[in-house]
């Protein structure tokens, strides 16, 4: 099971009643922030949320209301008493970005590992998810990012009797071993069904829509975009600032085929109530929902 928290849903500056946009998705005990913008550990407080398990901080581009809360957060890793290392993903220039910040927050009793990504499209290992990253199109280098928890078939017992495996063989088949005993060579597709759907989330902010967007949020159970203006009419100031209003958003889940959710973030300050300009996404994609900071979803597999 995956579970994603959508810590904030402000762009440009924290508000009053919005902490500026961060994700945080767990799994098996293990976290995965995306962003650390000002103010991001007190939303995360505010959500119930613990930071310390994060392995892994994955930044989607250098702007400060992005990047701005990560001093504060290694800071507070070290002193809980962190060793174990943490890995910070980004786009060309993470690593310059990073060694700024740690004049403040030196000797730090972990072990930080920058990875800039220099390709429109890479991959990461999380555990047993893929994390895919794919450049999305901002004022500067800017990366949306997949997370895909696969799901192999359905053990099939009555094919492993008929191929007469060793019953002490099955759960090694089941884990997607391939052995071989007695001369005789025995493969997980002998006893294993068809891939089944898994689970998937998809995250993008601070971009206009490209057609990677909606390749990466193909079938993905919840899609949380960037809906920085809501009204129509503010297309001209979307365009300037490289932004997306709602239906630009919803139209992208559409466009990506089998997304079963879409949430849209990264409000725009002059937006008080962005739920008023709900209808201008969900007209286009009726399963669309304007979140608030905390929101959490839970994902389970299909049965």
């Amino acid at each position: 099971m995956l579970d994603a928290c959508l810590l904030g849903t402000g762009g440009t500056l924290p508000l009053t009643n919005r902490w500026l946009t961060s994700l945080v998705v767990r799994y098996q005990g293990h976290a995965v922030l995306i962003d650390c913008g000002e103010g991001t550990q007190i939303a995360a407080q505010e959500a119930g949320i613990s930071l310390k398990p994060v392995d892994i901080l994955l930044l989607t581009h250098l702007h400060a209301d992005h990047v701005s809360g990560m001093p504060g957060l290694l800071l507070t890793m070290g002193n809980m008493g962190r060793t174990e290392e943490l890995r910070i993903i980004g786009p060309a220039g993470t690593e310059r970005v990073v060694n700024a910040m740690r004049t403040i927050a030196p000797n730090l009793p972990f072990p930080i590992v920058v990875t800039e990504i220099s390709k429109p499209q890479e991959t990461i290992q999380f555990l047993d998810c893929t994390i895919s990253a794919f450049k999305v199109l901002h004022g500067v280098i800017c990366y949306g990012y997949s997370f895909t928890l696969q799901r192999s078939g359905k053990f099939d017992p009555v094919a492993a009797k008929e191929r007469k495996i060793p019953l002490r063989l099955w759960s090694r088949l089941q884990k997607g071993e391939t052995v071989e005993q007695d001369g005789t060579t025995y493969t997980p597709d002998m006893v294993m069904g068809p891939p089944r759907r898994g689970l998937k989330i998809t995250y993008c902010t601070d971009t206009r829509p490209v057609p990677a967007i909606s390749a990466a949020a193909k079938d993905s159970d919840l899609f949380i975009c960037e809906g920085m203006y809501g009204d129509v009419d503010m297309q001209l100031k979307a365009l300037e600032n490289r932004h997306m209003l709602f239906a630009e958003a919803a139209q992208l889940a559409v466009d990506a085929g089998g997304v079963k959710e879409l949430w849209l973030t990264h409000f725009s300050p002059s937006l008080p109530n962005p739920r008023s300009y709900l209808d201008y996404a969900r007209r286009i994609f009726p399963n669309t929902e304007v979140p608030k900071d905390g929101w959490l979803k839970e994902l389970a597999y299909e049965d």
